[in-house]
């Protein structure tokens, strides 16, 4: 018999795939602080610390097509909306306690994404000692584009990665300034969850995050990779 729901559930979140007809479905979506060290400084902190992570709902995705602008709404609470640009790993073969060496094994591909933050929210909870849900975990809080396959993407973790706003330089750094690597990442995550195909990893973002307010647009991009448009509505 087949099963019976109280209400229709909602269609599975999934992200195109770069000259694909194929999607990639979406499971979670993980993301690391303060992984690059001039971020860190500017967030009032200095030095190598051990990884640490944080959620977004899958549906928290604003999935931009390739050549399309996006568009996120300014969200509810805040005052300080910001962006942080990221190099997004698409994980495609799942697995627990995976070591750095065989790390690549496991990914599927690259994408460009903004991990948008309610900075202010996120502030207070911090000198609360409080989750940062409120600041991170939002509706429409990280845009992402399509994502490269593995053999298509060159070489994403040493590429250079910036967003404009409104055709103004506000980040701009090289993905091989990640405090931890990917692989290094994908350890450490790996050991504190089992990962699964369909995960998606925010791997951090460079120095120069700053606000944004409604009507601005955020050019994201990651060398090698389709470009990353939003507009903040």
């Amino acid at each position: 018999m087949a099963s019976e729901f109280v209400f229709a559930p909602p269609a599975p979140v999934s992200v195109p795939v770069a000259g694909q007809p194929a999607r990639f479905p979406v499971h979670r979506i993980y993301c690391v602080g303060r992984n690059y060290e001039e971020h860190a400084k500017e967030m009032g902190f200095t030095g190598r610390e051990p990884p640490f992570f944080f959620m977004k709902p899958a549906d928290a995705l604003v999935v931009v097509d390739a050549g399309q602008t996006g568009t996120m709404a300014y969200p509810s609470l805040t005052k300080n909306l910001h962006h942080e640009i990221e190099l997004v790993v698409a994980i495609g073969t799942g697995g627990k306690n995976i070591l750095a060496a065989d790390a690549h094994k496991h990914i599927y591909g690259y994408a460009v994404g903004l991990d948008m933050t309610r900075r202010d929210l996120q502030n207070e909870m911090k000198k609360q000692g409080r989750p940062w849900d409120i600041g991170k975990s939002f509706e429409q809080s990280a845009p992402i584009g399509p994502i490269v396959p593995v053999a298509q993407a060159g070489d994403a973790e040493k590429a250079e990665i910036s967003v404009q706003v409104n055709g103004t330089d506000r980040q701009r750094s090289n993905v091989s300034k990640l405090i931890w690597n990917v692989a290094e990442t994908i350890e450490h995550l790996s050991a504190a969850w089992e990962l699964q195909p369909g995960d998606l990893i925010f791997t951090g973002t460079p120095e120069g995050v700053a606000a944004v307010v409604a009507g601005d647009t955020l050019v994201g991009e990651v060398a090698g990779l389709p470009q990353l448009t939003v507009k903040v509505v």
